[in-house]
């Protein structure tokens, strides 16, 4: 993911790319063609899933929170295209969410994860357009974004929910809330009055 031009992405925590069995994998293309190939695990044949991709729609409702964080992390040093990281960050968020009352530890790591995916679609919106070579057509859902303004709006952060639904706006008006932004201008205005 760090391979992204303009998403700045250091590189996951703990994570040593240099194990990881699938991380010097590079994909092939066909003369002409604009699709890109990428061997499979055994190195016999090549599929159009990357090494990342495979991580996303992996099952990882078997994983217990620490093994999925660590999975999703050892994925964005994998090879692959930004819709890859896309849908391996939002999968994480939704799991982690999903997790939260058994496992509220994770939640921790919803910020994390959908911040990152926020930040790859504004650097690569091609990464969640419905038609890649024409985003004017309009973009998938948000859901991680989605999740993560709810998270902040739960814990009390409104400006920190406005501000990422502002940032969001440019993949749809869906993301904007008028009530949102009403309770954080009377919280503003509220802390004014006591000044």
């Amino acid at each position: 993911m760090a391979d992204i031009p303009g998403i700045g992405f250091p590189g996951s925590p703990g994570v040593d790319r240099s194990r990881l069995p699938e991380a010097q994998v590079r994909p092939l293309q066909e003369p002409g063609s604009p699709y890109l190939y990428w061997p499979t695990p055994d190195g016999h044949a090549s599929s159009s899933s990357s090494p990342a991709h495979r991580r996303a729609f992996a099952d990882t409702t078997v994983m217990d929170t620490n093994e999925l964080v660590r999975w999703i992390f050892e994925g964005m040093e994998l090879p692959g295209i930004a819709s890859d990281y896309h849908h391996l960050l939002q999968g994480g968020v939704r799991q982690l969410w999903a997790r939260r009352r058994p496992a509220p530890d994770g939640l921790r790591f919803v910020e994390t994860f959908a911040a990152l995916d926020l930040t790859l679609i504004e650097a690569a919106p091609e990464a969640i357009a419905m038609d890649e070579r024409d985003p004017s057509r309009g973009f998938s859902r948000l859901a991680a974004v989605e999740t993560w303004m709810r998270l902040l709006e739960t814990e009390g952060a409104l400006r920190d929910a406005v501000a990422v639904g502002r940032r969001a706006q440019r993949f749809g008006e869906g993301y904007r809330s008028e009530e949102l932004e009403g309770k954080a201008a009377a919280l503003d205005a509220e802390g004014s009055a006591h000044v």
